[in-house]
């Protein structure tokens, strides 16, 4: 596995990388991770296709999915301590 591009954003790192004819796009906040992968031949430019791939909405949508995570993990955590 090889990483292509690191794109800047304030709220999680985003990772886009290269294996078995597939583009991984890895999104880190925190201990939480969202992993996407598409085939290399479902995209039309390449890398260039994951970064259109990749707008606001898309962006707005895995932050909130992230606030999810952490929510079912602090309920899942109050069960676990009582």
């Amino acid at each position: 596995m090889r990483i292509i591009a690191e794109l800047p954003h304030p709220d999680f790192k985003i990772t886009i990388m290269s294996m078995n004819q597939k583009f991984i796009v890895k999104m880190e906040k925190g201990v939480y991770e969202q992993i996407f992968k598409v085939a290399e031949m479902d995209l039309t430019d390449g890398v260039n296709s994951v970064f259109e791939l990749l707008d606001e909405a898309f962006l707005a949508k895995t932050g909130e999915r992230f606030r999810e995570m952490h929510n079912d993990y602090r309920e899942a955590y109050g069960r676990y301590n009582y």
